[in-house]
């Protein structure tokens, strides 16, 4: 009894391999821009001792730094989703819909790295 196993190559899973390894590189620079924008990492002055009332200038710092927040929290999720596409490279299980249980094309996969689902699965969400 033969077993017919869907699977890429392993030569095709070295090429998602290095896709997904510079995406995490891109992913996690832009996460420590984020972080950095609304931490003030870089800001040691005295902007919020400042006697004067700003509440305007306030509400709208409050505001973008709230806004930075949930752009990293979405980027730290994406990092996570690449680096589980990683394990499924390991495991040699990558780029098999969870859903039907075929492979995705290679044209989504390059697009969207981290994609467990086909299209066709995706459409029948």
């Amino acid at each position: 009894m033969a077993i017919n196993v869907v699977r890429y190559s392993d030569e095709d899973l070295q090429e998602f391999k290095e896709i997904i390894d510079k995406k995490i590189a891109r992913a996690e620079e832009d996460l420590a821009s984020l972080q950095s924008a609304y931490k003030n990492d870089a800001n040691n002055g005295t902007d919020d001792t400042s006697p004067s009332f700003k509440s305007f200038d306030e509400g709208a710092d409050t505001m973008a730094k709230e806004a930075n927040v949930q752009l990293a929290i979405r980027q730290e999720k994406f990092i996570r989703d690449l680096k589980n596409a990683l394990l499924r490279i390991e495991n040699k299980t990558y780029g098999v819909c969870r859903v039907m249980g075929k492979l995705i094309k290679k044209e989504r996969l390059k697009l969207v790295p981290h994609a467990t689902l086909s299209i066709e699965a995706k459409r029948k969400q």
